[in-house]
Order: structure tokens, then C-alpha cells, then sequence
């Protein structure tokens, strides 16, 4: 871990996605935070010493997803399966999965494994699973402030955790997507799935991958803007957070979302451009996909 000074900095952005918006000064306090995102390595440590089962690996409760066939009500994960040729990229089953026996010990199903893959980020960790492993090792969950603070690397309002140009001199400085998404992966920056940690230029305060290689879950609830700084909010708002969090065009299905932040080695020019430190989206906090890990931090005491 290292660790940040806290102080004021410029947080999102009023010119790519309107859930970036508006753009504010937010005040964090000092923290320590991981350079890098948790391993295979390392939730295997935790696995073997606490025998936790993820969310992947646990069968799913009915009563969450009305309608669903029981044949599809096991464990498993969303697995990201390329499609040959060109798609239509406003539906996500052209290339999203759901995959029986996908989880973070089996990537891509069961007949694979994370053998190789130890210093990779792990993956299929649900928002309850990176808890889990944040209270084992004496961490927590960064809120999004303290993670959009820690990825900005001290360059205040920049497009980039390392600057203006997504790269530079022709320097790819993280695991992003290139070519035509979701079918064309050129993997010109080396890397077509995720990459291990600390393959690419750590950002101003000495964090690695903070950009691209997989989404990291915050601890805070979803918005589609950004709200009042919850250290000055009143307490009992949290409630209402949360169930502002559902996400309104999906109204059968109760399930609150969570911030990620970072992108992921799936988010291209042509698709996705949350490969900025301002870059936000919502997450069930029951999901388990491919593309989505965490990192942790530890807070000073009050």
C-alpha cells in the first residue's frame, strides 16, 4: 500500500457521460491504499485460510430473478465471449455469457483455471465478495472519491491518469481495447484479456492500474449524477441511496448497484471511454463478470 495526503481536488467531468457530471471539488482525508489490484494469488490466500465461496459459486436465489428458468438458476458468471464478425453493440448478449461454473477459480468455466494467472487481477468478484476479502486482510472498500483521488495521481482535473493523450508518443499506458469492439481485439497495447499487475507505467502516486485491466468496485451506492459529498450528507439518506440505486429500466429486479471505477481491458474508443479516472458506471452488487475486480484501502483513525 501507499499512502495518500488527503486534500481537495476536481472530481468528474462535464464533458463525456453525463453520469460523469457535474464536475465539483471534493474534500478527501489522508488513506492508504493497494498499488495495484487484489491477485488470483491473493484471494487464493484467502480462500484457503477462511474457506469462503464466492457469489459465483453459490446457487442463485429465485426470488431475485423473477421469470428465470430453474436450468439457469445455478452457479456461475457472465463470461465475455468475442463474437466472430461485427455486431450490434446495443445489446450486450452479443458478447456477454452466462456461463454454469464461471467463477473466480474458473475464469472461462470450468475446464479452465487460473493456473499461470496467479499475478492477474482476479475476477467474478461480486461487490459482497470484495468485502469479504477487505475485512479479512484489515481493509476496506475505497468510497469513489478516495479511488477517483488515488487515480488521478495528482494531476487535478487531467483526462488521464497520466496525462492528456491516451497514448502517448504511441506509449500504451494501460490494458484497454483496440480495434472494433466487440469483435476485432488488435491487443496492441500486448494484452487481449487482462494482463498481470503491474504490466504498464504506475500513475503519479506509485498505483498500477488504476486505468483498464478490470473494473474496481467502490463502496459507494450508484447515481446517475453526483451528489452532495456523504461525509457532510445526514446519515439518514444512506437508506434512500441504495434504493435510488435500482436501476429504473429494470424495475422487476430489486438489486442495488454499487460505483466501479477504471474501465476495463474491454473499454474502447469506439464503445466505451471510462478508461479516465472520471469514468463511473453501475453495478448489481450481486454480478460476477469478467472484467471486474477491486483493490483496497485503510483509512486512518477517526
Amino acid at each position: 500500500m501507499v499512502f495518500l495526503r488527503g486534500g481537495t481536488f476536481l472530481m468528474g467531468s462535464d464533458h463525456h457521460y453525463p453520469e460523469e457530471g457535474p464536475a465539483h471539488h471534493r474534500q478527501v482525508r489522508s488513506f492508504w491504499i493497494d498499488t495495484r489490484p487484489v491477485t488470483n494469488g491473493d484471494f487464493a490466500a484467502f480462500v484457503s485460510e477462511t474457506g469462503y465461496r464466492s457469489v459465483a459459486e453459490r446457487p442463485l436465489d429465485p426470488a431475485l430473478y423473477p421469470g428465470a428458468s430453474p436450468a439457469a438458476l445455478v452457479p456461475g458468471a457472465l463470461v465475455f465471449t468475442p463474437p466472430p464478425r461485427p455486431v450490434k453493440t446495443n445489446d450486450l448478449r452479443n458478447w456477454w455469457s452466462y456461463v454454469p461454473g464461471a467463477c473466480w477459480r474458473h475464469p472461462e468455466g470450468l475446464r479452465s483455471s487460473t493456473k499461470g494467472r496467479e499475478n492477474h487481477p482476479v475476477v467474478h468478484i461480486a461487490h459482497e465478495d470484495a468485502v469479504a476479502f477487505a475485512n479479512w486482510a484489515g481493509k476496506a472498500l475505497p468510497t469513489e472519491a478516495e479511488w477517483e483521488f488515488a487515480a488521478r495521481g495528482g494531476l487535478d482535473g487531467a483526462e488521464f491518469a497520466w496525462g492528456a493523450e491516451l497514448v502517448p508518443k504511441g506509449m500504451h499506458m494501460a490494458n484497454t481495447w483496440q480495434g472494433s469492439f466487440p469483435w476485432l481485439n488488435l491487443a496492441a497495447d500486448g494484452h487481449a484479456g487482462t494482463s498481470p499487475v503491474g504490466s504498464y507505467p504506475a500513475n503519479g502516486y506509485g498505483l498500477h492500474d488504476m486505468i483498464g485491466n478490470v473494473w474496481e468496485w467502490t463502496d459507494d451506492w450508484y447515481a446517475s449524477r453526483h451528489e452532495d459529498d456523504p461525509v457532510v450528507s445526514p446519515c439518514c439518506a444512506a437508506p434512500d441511496r441504495e434504493r435510488r440505486s435500482y436501476d429504473p429500466r429494470q424495475p422487476h429486479l430489486r438489486i442495488p448497484r454499487k460505483v466501479v471505477k477504471g474501465g476495463s481491458f474491454l473499454c474502447s474508443p469506439d464503445y466505451c471511454r471510462r478508461y479516465r479516472p472520471a469514468g463511473r458506471q453501475p453495478q448489481m452488487v450481486d454480478s460476477a463478470m469478467s472484467h471486474l475486480g477491486f483493490r483496497c484501502v485503510r483509512r486512518l483513525s477517526p
